[in-house]
């Protein structure tokens, strides 16, 4: 399986859909808490959906159970926790919320699906953190992020 990641942020929509063609990517899985800030630009829920099957023939799909909750987000944001403390308190959610069972019923047997945030890179963010929860638990897992 390979599971790409991408973020929005600092990307054309030019760029942004070449990277979804060229990489053939079949599912784009929006892990956002939102899909509707003013921030979002051609990555909007709808309109994304819409672009992404027009454009590349990919599907689309939020999935809020990937999603970190507003509070982690927001402390991670103003520094009251470390990316360290991030990481780990994300990692618990996804456990508390069963989200790699849900994975594995609706995308393990998928390949070329993408893990979408904001974020402009993967360092720091949920969607590095997931796939790599996804590789762990399906050894040979290839990630990649665009």
């Amino acid at each position: 399986m390979t599971v790409f990641t991408i973020g929005f942020t600092k990307k054309r929509a030019q760029e942004f859909f070449e990277l979804i063609k060229t990489n053939e990517i079949k599912q784009l899985v929006d892990i956002r808490l939102n899909t509707n800030s003013q921030l979002a630009g051609f990555s909007k829920g709808n309109d994304l959906e819409y672009f992404l099957e027009e454009i590349c023939g990919c599907g689309y799909c939020h999935e809020m159970i990937f999603a970190p909750t507003k509070e982690l987000k927001d402390n991670f944001k103003s520094k009251k926790i470390s990316v360290i403390q991030f990481e780990n308190d994300y990692m618990q959610l996804l456990s508390d919320r069963n989200a790699l069972n849900y994975f594995h019923k609706q995308y393990a047997m998928m390949d070329n699906i993408c893990l979408l945030c904001s974020e402009d890179t993967p360092e720091h963010c949920h969607r590095r953190i997931l796939a790599e929860m996804i590789a762990g638990k399906y050894p040979g897992t290839i990630i990649k992020h665009i």
